[in-house]
């Protein structure tokens, strides 16, 4: 009995990951809704998130997940540009439908419109920017995770996951964590087998991207590349003080006589052959 809680344990590793990406760092305020999940307050006034509590949520939730029949009926949305990235990587691993940008109002309730949708589950970066789909799902009783920090107001918010909701690593990590626990409730990986990194769950802004992009292209040309360029010749792909092969149409400007190699020949210059009626010579 006690093997199988140690799977459900907080492991070393994962703490050491929250703590890297400011995982349990919340805000400065506080909902009243969400003061069990603080473990205290800094001097500077920021609340400290328990991440025992975090871990918990993050089991009860991904449980929830893992029971839903078809996983394409498991909704994963973000309207804020740091958690797109990882909300479109969480979808692919666990097959689940990405909605990563602005969401359509409506989608849950109105039957009329071409992006009406049904789904089973919801799954939020961030109640408080999510609160259009939030609602909706409070509509026609879809239940609702969402990552919170200690300020996100919980109504309508069924499985609260306690995270700094401010810090793209953050962000990037939850959703990291999640995908690994519901692939090895869903038996589709063992525990601690999960070779994908957290780092692609993570957002990368399209301006730091665009400048790697010009540093590479603008990388000085290497000095063997020059060394090569020197060996070789302008045009013909020669070296240095080589003749250049005689091409076809010198071969046939030049004259049949220096052309014919007449040095193993006998002293005589004539040569008899076979008669043609009668015999003679050429």
């Amino acid at each position: 009995m006690s093997g199988n809680l140690d799977i459900l344990a907080l492991q070393n590793d994962v703490v050491s990951k929250m703590l890297a990406a400011t995982t349990h760092v919340g805000s400065t305020s506080v909902n009243f809704q969400m003061e069990s999940y603080v473990y205290k307050r800094r001097p500077d006034g920021v609340h400290i998130i328990n991440l025992g509590r975090t871990w918990e949520k993050l089991l009860l939730a991904a449980r929830c997940i893992a029971s839903i029949e078809y996983p394409g009926e498991v909704f994963a949305i973000s309207s804020r540009p740091f958690g797109q990235r990882a909300v479109l990587k969480f979808a692919h691993y666990t097959e689940a439908t990405p909605i990563a940008g602005r969401f359509t109002p409506g989608a849950f309730t109105n039957q009329i419109q071409p992006a009406f949708r049904e789904p089973r589950l919801l799954i939020v970066t961030d109640p408080l920017t999510d609160h259009q789909p939030v609602t909706e799902a409070s509509y026609v009783n879809i239940p609702v995770i969402a990552f919170c920090n200690t300020d996100s107001p919980l109504k309508f918010v069924d499985i609260a996951i306690p995270c700094n909701t401010k810090a793209p690593h953050s962000i990037g990590l939850m959703w990291w964590l999640l995908a690994r626990e519901v692939l090895r409730l869903r038996g589709k990986i063992a525990q601690g087998d999960w070779d994908v990194k957290p780092d692609l769950f993570f957002y990368r802004d399209p301006e730091e991207a665009e400048k790697e992009q010009a540093a590479l292209e603008a990388a000085p040309v290497s000095k063997d590349t020059y060394a090569d360029e020197a060996q070789t010749g302008p045009d013909n792909g020669t070296y240095a003080g080589e003749e250049a092969p005689v091409t076809v149409p010198a071969i046939a400007a030049a004259p049949m006589g220096s052309l014919i190699q007449t040095d193993d020949w006998n002293e005589d210059d004539t040569q008899t052959t076979t008669s043609w009626g009668g015999g003679g010579t050429f």
